[in-house]
């Protein structure tokens, strides 16, 4: 049991990022649908439990260390080509978002111009992928459950503190901006976008582990977790949502709310979570297309930050609304093959017995 509660927390870790504890996310997915944003959290956690559970499993009957050499055996040559190129999009496009976010933590908590943000934190991101400190990412990765207990600690404040009712909060929380028009579209493509950011790390830690009922439970424990999170989160902006429904980083809001000082702690953690996720997805980004160490290596990363500091400049909520979206659609080709995988592994197990 231990081994799977290990493999859970660092799914829920490889998930949890800087986007989701902001808040920006769960407004958009699901808090802008009100009282059915409930339903949609509920239905987001189901489908983890059931996704983290067959990626788990499926690396560990692999038991392949390389996600790429996973996604070509369970998709064949054209459904590995499109699953990697997907991945590809995907590292790229969060590395973006991160960078527009460090824009809105220096506007939304010190009152700079997001330009400010943007810029120090691609030539943070610039600086720690060319001199490969990837202590510095292991330090800072380990500020994850910090982040899970002050999501959880200011969603009960919220929910213990809340002066209406859901009833009547139900209007404004429909009233603040969507990433899709439906509540049910948008838990399952909440799901396939995160999916397709921690499918690769998700498949190589079950293969690491060669009991497979073991990894299996491992990524259910991390996918229910991921589900509960949700929904607190969820509740917390919801309870608030008069308040926080016009932040870019409506958690951050609320910790303003309750005391500046705790705004500020929350500012930190933010930072460091987005400085954490842009690092690691740029930097597995920019080592597909060159070898590490090398010119060629360091004038990419140049040139991939520039680009991604260009874009980020469309702004944190706008990316989150446009690009997500994006995503999670291409990652239902992702999700289906994954589903299908495990069917027929299923299937195949059976018929052996």
């Amino acid at each position: 049991m231990i081994k799977s509660l290990k493999i859970g927390s660092a799914f829920i870790g490889i998930i949890v990022g800087a986007g989701f504890a902001s808040g920006q996310e769960i407004l958009q997915y699901f808090t802008s649908f009100g009282i059915a944003g409930i339903l949609a959290a509920i239905l987001s956690t189901a489908l983890f439990a059931y996704m983290g559970m067959s990626l788990t499993r499926i690396g560990s009957r692999l038991q392949t260390a390389s996600h790429k050499d996973a996604l070509y055996t369970i998709g064949g040559r054209a459904g590995g080509i499109i699953m990697d190129i997907i991945i590809i999009l995907t590292l790229f496009g969060v590395g973006v978002v991160m960078i527009a976010g460090a824009g809105s933590i220096f506007s939304q908590q010190f009152g700079f111009p997001a330009a400010y943000g943007n810029t120090v934190m691609a030539l943070l991101v610039t600086g720690t992928i060319m001199l490969n400190i990837q202590r510095v990412i292991g330090i800072i990765g380990s500020i994850t459950p910090f982040l899970v207990l002050t999501v959880i600690g200011l969603a009960v404040y919220s929910l213990a503190t809340m002066d209406s009712t859901f009833a009547e909060l139900d209007p404004i929380a429909k009233s603040a901006d969507s990433a899709l028009s439906n509540w049910f579209y948008s838990a399952v493509n909440y799901v396939s976008f995160n999916i397709a950011v921690g499918a690769s790390m998700a498949i190589v830690m079950g293969g690491a582990e060669k009991d497979e009922k073991i990894a299996a439970r491992g990524g259910l424990i991390g996918g229910l977790g991921l589900g509960i999170l949700i929904v607190l989160n969820h509740l917390a902006i919801f309870s608030s949502i008069d308040r926080v429904g016009d932040s870019e980083m409506p958690i951050l809001q609320i910790a303003n709310d309750i005391a500046p000082f705790l705004g500020f702690i929350v500012s930190l953690i933010l930072f460091a979570m987005i400085y954490n996720t842009a690092v690691s997805m740029l930097f597995s980004f920019t080592a597909r297309f060159a070898e590490l160490n090398t010119t060629r290596f360091r004038i990419t990363v140049l040139v991939v930050v520039g680009l991604a500091y260009s874009l980020s400049f469309r702004g944190f909520t706008g990316l989150v609304s446009e690009f997500y979206p994006v995503i999670g659609l291409l990652g239902l080709f992702l999700v289906a093959t994954l589903v299908v995988t495990n069917i027929r592994y299923a299937r195949d197990k059976k018929a052996k017995a």
